[in-house]
């Protein structure tokens, strides 16, 4: 308890000074398809306010060795309600309630495509697909909520 208490207090030092944390998740499921497909990585912030419509990695509420990118939808009472863009995939808060702010780990900044040919790759070859690919491969997360 002690040593998260420390972290908490090195990030709030951070963020005063402009530093802040910053790291690689990956997407490998396709909960927040359209939005992110298996494959994609997230360059993720650590320390910074999340609002509704922010794409956030989280631990999971029953398993919390297990990190899940979901959108924050909402606060309510106790935490977050998170869901992902893809309604068919349910392994969000309608199946395990609010998440506790504690659980939630970073916020998604951008999103970058894998490399074409590469595993999780979509196969493109051709000049023009790896220009296409070199385009749009790095983009923001969008924070705009999906339509249920």
């Amino acid at each position: 308890m002690q040593e998260q208490l420390h972290d908490r207090g090195q990030e709030k030092d951070r963020e005063q000074h402009g530093l802040l944390r910053m790291g690689l998740a990956e997407v490998y499921n396709p909960s927040m398809r359209p939005s992110l497909y298996p494959g994609d990585q997230l360059v993720v912030r650590y320390g910074v306010p999340v609002r509704p419509g922010d794409v956030v990695v989280l631990r999971h509420p029953f398993r919390q060795d297990l990190l899940i990118v979901k959108r924050a939808v909402e606060r309510r009472e106790g935490g977050w309600w998170v869901m992902g863009d893809n309604p068919d995939v349910k392994n969000d808060s309608r199946e395990f309630g609010v998440v506790p702010d504690e659980l939630v780990v970073a916020r998604a900044w951008l999103r970058v495509r894998p490399l074409p040919g590469r595993p999780g790759g979509r196969g493109q070859r051709s000049m023009a697909g790896l220009l296409s690919w070199a385009v749009s491969a790095v983009r923001p997360v969008s924070r705009r909520l999906r339509a249920r």
